[in-house]
């Protein structure tokens, strides 16, 4: 166990943690000394049903292995049970990594209310319940880390996901504000936006890619993020495939217009190719290229 990164009388909570990326998470916190609460209701990837069984069976996967972890099965839009829960069962919370989420893709000519209102209330809100409900207990003890799972969807934008690109780059805006706010406590919040070969992106990745990109090469980041090492606070991260990237935001040098002349449309237009030159900067248009670094990775290492 690295010495930096540990976890003694720690407690962590990982939402959706019954598999795919959450799973990963669970044991890899617990693998480095964690307690964790392993939470998911058990529906489906479009956010249908529930079925206890996914988050036993990740606690049983802990606990063979010499770890300490217990099952939670409530819906994180009632983040207020959750971290009772890990506070009945461990006295305190230290980390929330924020995973749980679905899919409802469709174009948006062709979405409905149900659609979008779903999506936002699993990603958006409950990050939001689980958050929220934890913050106190993290202020008070002077110390918390938070992870939040963004999403390239959200950065660059993917076609048919305007309610999971709308719900995931909010996240991050919300990352961003609680970074600010809970420095002074010694509460760390950052995002990631993942890819990884799980049930919600199985029939969307190439089957040759999809096998390669296991959650497991996921999971490092997020331990380290969610350590007492990490000093890090309102990053964003891509990360797959065994690649991580720091992603930020840019902006060219733009245009300055005379405030008291003003200016007019026309000199908007006369100054275009200005305001947007960037001057040599990277900067990813959509998905595929935004995922350029790690398919080159991939690559690199291909068998």
């Amino acid at each position: 166990m690295s010495e930096s990164v540990q976890f003694q009388d720690k407690v962590v909570i990982v939402t959706g943690a019954g598999g795919g990326l959450g799973r990963a998470h669970a044991l890899l916190f617990a693998a480095h000394g964690a307690k964790v609460l392993v939470n998911d209701l058990g529906g489906s990837t479009q956010g249908e049903g529930a079925n206890a069984s996914a988050a036993d069976r990740v606690v049983a996967e802990i606990r063979a292995a010499g770890g300490i972890a217990e099952a939670n099965h409530d819906s994180v839009t009632e983040g207020d049970k959750i971290v009772q829960n890990a506070l009945d069962a461990f006295g305190r919370i230290d980390v929330v990594v924020n995973n749980a989420g679905i899919l409802r893709d469709k174009t948006f000519h062709k979405m409905d209310d149900s659609d979008w209102d779903l999506v936002y209330r699993v990603h958006v809100e409950g990050a939001y319940k689980v958050t929220r409900a934890a913050w106190p207990h993290m202020r008070e003890q002077g110390y918390g880390r938070v992870i939040f799972t963004a999403s390239t969807s959200g950065i660059y934008g993917n076609f048919g996901q305007s309610n999971y690109g709308m719900a995931k780059l909010g996240l991050y805006g919300l990352t961003r504000t609680l970074a600010l706010e809970g420095r002074k406590n010694n509460i760390l919040v950052n995002a990631i936006a993942p890819t990884g070969g799980t049930r919600m992106t199985e029939g969307l990745i190439p089957p040759q890619v999809f096998e390669r990109l296991k959650p497991e090469l996921v999971s490092p980041l997020v331990v380290y993020l969610g350590s007492e090492a990490c000093e890090e606070t309102s990053g964003l991260f891509e990360v797959g495939g065994g690649w991580i990237g720091k992603t930020r935001w840019e902006r060219s040098l733009g245009v300055g217009f005379d405030p008291e002349a003003g200016f007019s449309p026309d000199d908007v237009a006369a100054h275009w190719a200005q305001i947007c030159d960037f001057e040599g900067a990277v900067h990813p248009k959509d998905n595929i290229e935004a995922l350029k670094e790690m398919m080159a990775n991939l690559q690199k290492f291909s068998l």
